[in-house]
């Protein structure tokens, strides 16, 4: 794994010309492919809708308290750069607003799992596509460079706003499950294009990998929670298996490479 994190092929600007175009056309492609996928598509109901204690669904609210105990350390550390070894502003506020989102999600999920329903779910959605976003934006910023960083940044920001309006005015989720996925995609396949600033790199291939995981478990709810009994439910162990990808960042810079 560090020989390939470590054999990087720089690419032009023509050739990264054609990566944005070719990421484009996938997007036409699966517009234009895939069937629209409306609020009311998948039932809100999940596998274990145990109460406890008078509070509804009370392992897939409970679950979520692990996004707020990293979301709001991670946010205050990384406003203290010189605690990540960060060297750029624009990175600041990345990692500061990623953490942002974990926060914003560890209330916007549990929200919504006390209830869960067609109102909330954007409350649930919303938080997770801005940490996608500035997730994403930090690895441009370290990869390729502050300017790329702030621009992806506010970019995708935005279309995160217009992907939130697009499902409340069309009733059609597809814009933002392809957005969740991006980072599962895009950033393993341009760690092995762009050199790394930081050592530790492999924890984006990592994380990357957690969340795909993360993905597998929210899609075998029901299969998990029969498998083991009715202990903890698939989409549970997925709220889990996120909170560990914001821990696998803290890792990732601690030494800078000159």
């Amino acid at each position: 794994m560090a020989w390939m994190v470590n054999k990087q092929v720089p690419i032009g600007k023509w050739k990264r010309f054609h990566l944005w175009l070719g990421a484009l056309l996938c997007w036409l492609c699966f517009m234009i492919v895939t069937p629209k996928i409306t609020l009311s598509h998948k039932p809100h109901q999940f596998a274990d809708m145990r109460n406890f204690l008078g509070v509804p669904n009370t392992l897939n609210v409970i679950t979520n308290f692990p996004f707020l105990l990293v979301g709001v350390v991670g946010f205050v550390l990384s406003l203290q750069g010189c605690f990540f070894n960060i060297s750029l502003k624009g990175e600041v506020w990345g990692w500061a607003l990623f953490y942002g989102g974990i926060v914003g999600l560890a209330f916007g999920s549990a929200h919504y799992h006390l209830k869960p329903d067609d109102s909330r779910v954007m409350w649930d959605t919303l938080p997770m596509m801005i940490a996608y976003s500035s997730l994403f934006s930090s690895f441009m910023a370290e990869r390729v460079g502050q300017r790329a960083g702030l621009s992806c940044l506010f970019g995708l920001l935005l279309i995160v706003l217009l992907s939130t309006a697009y499902a409340r005015t069309f009733n059609d989720l597809r814009l933002c499950m392809m957005f969740q996925l991006i980072p599962c995609i895009a950033i393993p396949a341009m760690t092995f294009l762009y050199p790394p600033k930081y050592t530790h790199s492999r924890y984006w291939l990592w994380a990357a990998g957690v969340c795909l995981l993360a993905k597998f478990e929210d899609a075998l709810d029901k299969k998990i929670y029969n498998a083991n009994r009715y202990l903890i439910s698939g989409h549970s162990l997925e709220h889990l298996c996120s909170a560990a990808i914001p821990v696998l960042f803290r890792n990732y810079a601690h030494t800078q490479n000159h």
